[in-house]
């Protein structure tokens, strides 16, 4: 990559975590592959080793690079202990952290509806896929769970088994990789559908989470509509 390319607006760093961030999205480099020293991408990027240095801190902040002592700078990989910590903020009442087990109910594709067309930032001709699925925590339904994503993106998923840990595999089968959600929070009642899923009455309290999924190319790439019961656990924000 030609030094003249880092020019424009943003400072030298940030251009470099951006094209650095571009080879891992292009594949490039691959979840779990380590990264070439900072001194051979300083070289080939035509920068200081202080520049790849802050791109790379800024990257391992964002959770999208793992350094790990002696051995070097590898892309992370959505593993579920990774996405346990990152993305799945439930956790039970005696505060033990473990990961859901997921049912599906259904997927279908059809044309996104208006609210999905404006989550995922769609044409009105879009279609979409539609997960349907139940995740339980020790073996309790505890999270009725409406996900939709852009077909264009994910071509052939809906004819495939849908694994628990669906973040690994956008990322190693469609190469959309999540770097960041941003979630809104909301107490609704149940309607008739989750309660009879998540094994409560109808107008039981659920906290309602609306996440919206972008990946670490500025792609939204998914939509998602969490019900959880919270008889029996909670949700954990960590702020640092």
């Amino acid at each position: 990559m030609a030094a003249e390319q880092l020019l424009g607006a943003k400072p030298l760093y940030r251009q470099t975590r951006d094209l650095l961030v571009q080879r891992i999205v292009d594949g490039v480099w691959a979840p779990g592959e380590v990264l070439p020293s900072e001194t051979q991408l300083a070289a080939e990027l035509g920068v200081s080793q202080g520049t790849v240095r802050k791109a790379l801190d800024e990257m391992t902040a964002e959770r999208l690079v793992v350094r790990r002592q002696g051995r070097g700078t590898f892309v992370a990989s959505l593993d579920d202990s990774r996405i346990l910590f990152q993305f799945f903020k439930l956790i039970a009442d005696d505060g033990e952290p473990r990961f859901p087990a997921s049912r599906v109910l259904e997927v279908e594709t059809m044309r996104g509806n208006p609210k999905a067309r404006r989550a995922l930032q769609l044409d009105p001709a879009a279609w979409v896929i539609a997960i349907t699925r139940v995740r339980s925590l020790a073996e309790e339904p505890c999270v009725f769970e409406h996900i939709t994503l852009p077909a264009a993106y994910f071509s052939g998923i809906e004819e495939r088994p849908i694994p628990n840990n669906l973040y690994q595999l956008y990322a190693v089968d469609y190469g959309v990789t999540v770097g960041r959600a941003t979630e809104r929070l909301k107490a609704v009642a149940a309607g008739a559908p989750e309660a009879d899923a998540l094994g409560v009455a109808a107008g039981t309290p659920l906290l309602a989470i609306d996440r919206v999924a972008t990946a670490i190319d500025g792609r939204i790439c998914e939509w998602r509509v969490s019900l959880c019961r919270t008889d029996q656990v909670h949700y954990l924000s960590d702020l640092r």
